[in-house]
């Protein structure tokens, strides 16, 4: 009984599983039998196999095939087992004399052939070269597992546009080319229009807070009125930020990959930046579905996510980044499939006073009740409230503001001082000081005896919880940081303090 087998990996999560395609021809009545828990897009891939052997002017045998996908236990998705199965078919009917060995193949057949993309390549591709193996994938997905070659990556193998070319690299009549960084030399990246901080006119205050937002990667809430400028504000921090590393543009981009959205060459190497409409649902912004998919906060892993309107999110979508905002990770579990997905994002909010949005607006006068805005605010918990690093009022700007010249820093300028304070925080303690353990606050961000002091005072006075105190030192650090201080000081804790004191009750 002719037997092959050819690798290929499965995709769950962001974890690439190996699976070995195994066809059995047998005599008997023409069946084409698929096992191993296959998809119904794996399952219809019989179809589109046999006219794409028939269309390569190769035969489809007669009699009994038997496609096993192993592991058997383990869910398979997806047209990339398109090409391994027309491939061990065609080697177990002889047709083809060739050894796959540990290379792995993948790739969706159109009906004459030709090799289509498939999604989630470069987390194969990178599991692939941990392991060894060489790789043959669509020239569709060139750059998207090319990306690998930037690195130190030992990634081998070879692009492909039809079913006939990968089988005159396995006969060793035509070989492929390999995979070479030229792809990504080749591609076209869109230049973007940055927005410049000092187009935000007044707002000192909370420009102020939006620089140690972006030197900590601090969850940053802003709370004004309409037209205030907490959005312009939001668009302005991802140009703060410093450029990603080359192991963080990898794991954006293999979150990017196995996403609904797919792998974006234009996108590489850029922070993400996420802003969902608030009528997202809470498994979109988490993650979850039928597939177990990425969600909006890890799409925005090592970005920023842009929640305008806050509290007009519903409350289980809200109260479902209480984990994530902590831990760095998400955990996504259904019935058949779990997952896991880091979520180092830097939240940034922003919301209104009251209903109406003029509550302590010398401009308007606001028709809202104290209970209806002890309601409305009541929309975001207290530890959901109590896991967000900065909360500082926006208020309108007044009209002065907008009469000549005179202007903050640049984006520019303040991206410099950005930048010294991530590299000092990255040489002491390895990760910004949003990200440091309580063990590690205890050691870095002991403050002297008069900042002491001030937060037991503050703590005092506004009730705060032992969740607050540390998040208080950890913006005393990035302050004390910012400013090229060695020591935490009673001007840095004050400061900090003042990022902390939106009241629960309405003013």
């Amino acid at each position: 009984m002719p037997i092959a087998t050819v690798a290929c990996r499965a995709q769950l999560g962001l974890h690439a599983p190996l699976v070995h395609v195994e066809v059995s021809l047998d005599v008997g009545l023409p069946v084409f039998s698929m096992v191993g828990l296959p998809a119904t897009v794996v399952k219809e891939s019989k179809e589109r196999v046999r006219a794409a052997l028939l269309n390569s002017h190769f035969e489809f045998p007669a009699g009994r095939i038997t496609v096993n996908l192993s592991p058997a236990d383990l869910p398979k998705r997806g047209g990339r087992f398109d090409l391994p199965i027309a491939l061990g078919i065609l080697l177990a009917s002889h047709q083809m004399r060739g050894d796959p060995g540990t290379t792995e193949f993948y790739g969706e057949l159109g009906l004459s052939g030709e090799l289509k993309a498939v999604p989630g390549l470069l987390l194969a591709a990178a599991h692939a070269a941990r392991d060894e193996h060489e790789i043959i994938v669509p020239a569709a997905n060139a750059e998207e597992v090319c990306v690998l070659l930037r690195g130190s990556s030992p990634l081998r193998g070879s692009t492909a546009g039809h079913l006939r070319q990968v089988c005159g690299h396995l006969e060793r009549t035509n070989r492929l080319p390999p995979l070479t960084s030229a792809w990504m030399r080749s591609a076209r990246v869109a230049t973007a229009v940055i927005p410049d901080l000092s187009d935000v006119r007044g707002q000192l205050q909370a420009k102020r807070a939006l620089a140690v937002a972006a030197a900590g990667s601090h969850s940053l809430l802003m709370v004004g009125p309409p037209g205030a400028g907490k959005s312009m504000l939001a668009r302005r921090l991802p140009a703060l930020l410093p450029p990603l590393t080359e192991a963080e543009s990898l794991e954006v981009a293999a979150i990017a990959s196995v996403s609904d959205a797919g792998f974006s060459r234009t996108h590489f190497g850029r922070r993400p930046v996420r802003t969902p409409h608030h009528t997202a649902s809470a498994v979109s912004l988490v993650g979850g579905g039928a597939r177990a998919r990425p969600g909006e906060i890890s799409l925005a892993h090592h970005g920023v996510l842009f929640l305008d309107e806050l509290l007009e999110y519903d409350r289980h979508a809200l109260e479902a980044l209480r984990e994530p905002l902590e831990s760095g990770m998400v955990s996504v579990a259904r019935a058949a499939v779990q997952a896991q997905y880091p979520a180092e994002f830097q939240l940034v909010a922003a919301m209104n006073p009251c209903p109406c949005g003029r509550l302590g607006d010398p401009a308007g006068t606001c028709i809202c009740t104290p209970a209806e805005v002890a309601r409305y605010r009541a929309r975001i918990s207290a530890p959901l409230l109590d896991r967000l690093d900065i909360h500082i009022e926006v208020p309108r700007v007044d009209v002065d503001a907008f009469e000549g010249e005179v202007r903050s820093d640049s984006t520019e300028v303040v991206r410099a001082r950005v930048a010294q304070a991530r590299q000092t925080q990255l040489a002491r303690q390895g990760v910004c000081n949003a990200r440091l353990s309580d063990a590690q606050v205890d050691a870095i961000c002991a403050a002297d005896q008069a900042g002491r002091r001030v937060l037991e005072r503050a703590m005092e006075q506004f009730a705060l919880s032992a969740r607050a105190r540390q998040r208080i030192l950890k913006l005393a650090r990035t302050i004390a940081d910012l400013g090229g201080d060695a020591m935490i000081s009673a001007v840095h804790v004050s400061e900090a303090v003042t990022y902390r004191s939106l009241a629960r009750k309405p003013s």
